[in-house]
């Protein structure tokens, strides 16, 4: 992979292609999960650039951090589109990287051409509160010095009893990838979730197209969030993944690729 010196940080990152530029931002954990969409035939027609998070895969972060905050980590985008010199791109945003989208999408709305949502975080919602009591124990986990099973206890929580199989199959490393950057979350991310700040007037700043992404198995929290997105865009459209849960871009790479390209 490339990389690219963006807002006080080294981020790692891959364009692949030719077209209408596509940024790729993914969730939590997993630096590679968006990969799979990447490789799908159904995408070619786009250039398709993802980039690993500060702090996740190869991109770095500060050595003294706090908590970091979802409106610095759209910046990180802005500044990566900029070091590209992508004026305008399409954004497909998975999990927290749908938190990321938007919130780029409203600072910076000339620079989106459409936003597409996968399952965007919001951790105010009641869902969200409730998913912040599940996580608790894991944080209890990882602060004893368990990163491993806090780690796959997330993912079970967002995934299902083959959550193991699916990323094994698709994104291969991706669980020891997850494990080694557990850092990155538990002690920068998960603690800026719940003071990100987001509603309609924010929502108002964005013009562009709308798509919703959401696994037919998934919980309440993404079925939450798309009332959300709803209620904020009247004219957003959705797509729903038969049998996926939150990974449902590993679990089902080739029905979301041709959701994208029938929104776009």
């Amino acid at each position: 992979m490339d990389h690219a010196k963006v807002n006080g940080v080294e981020l790692e990152y891959e364009v692949v292609g030719s077209g209408e530029p596509m940024l790729l931002i993914h969730g939590a954990h997993i630096a590679d999960a968006l990969q799979p969409l990447v490789a799908e035939p159904a995408l070619e027609r786009f250039q398709r650039i993802r980039y690993h998070r500060r702090g996740l895969g190869g991109s770095t972060r500060p050595d003294e951090e706090g908590p970091t905050t979802i409106a610095v980590q759209a910046q990180d985008g802005v500044g990566f589109l900029d070091h590209l010199g992508v004026d305008r791109a399409h954004l497909v945003g998975h999990s927290l990287g749908g938190a990321i989208a938007l919130e780029l999408a409203a600072r910076r709305p000339a620079r989106v051409a459409a936003l597409v949502l996968l399952e965007p975080m919001f951790p105010t919602t009641p869902a969200g509160a409730a998913f912040m009591r599940a996580m608790a124990p894991l944080v209890d986990r990882y602060e004893a010095g368990d990163a491993e099973g806090a780690v796959h206890g997330f993912l079970a929580l967002v995934g299902d009893h083959n959550w193991r199989a699916t990323i094994d199959q698709t994104v291969p490393g991706g669980i020891a990838q997850a494990v080694k950057d557990a850092a990155t979350f538990f002690e920068t991310e998960l603690p800026a979730g719940p003071e990100w700040t987001f509603g309609p007037e924010q929502a108002a700043a964005i013009t562009c197209p709308v798509l919703s992404v959401l696994g037919s198995r998934s919980s309440p929290l993404f079925v939450e969030g798309r009332q959300l997105l709803h209620a904020w865009f009247p004219a957003c459209q959705d797509a729903d993944i038969l049998g996926a849960t939150h990974l449902l871009q590993m679990q089902a790479p080739k029905s979301v690729a041709a959701a994208i390209t029938a929104f776009l």
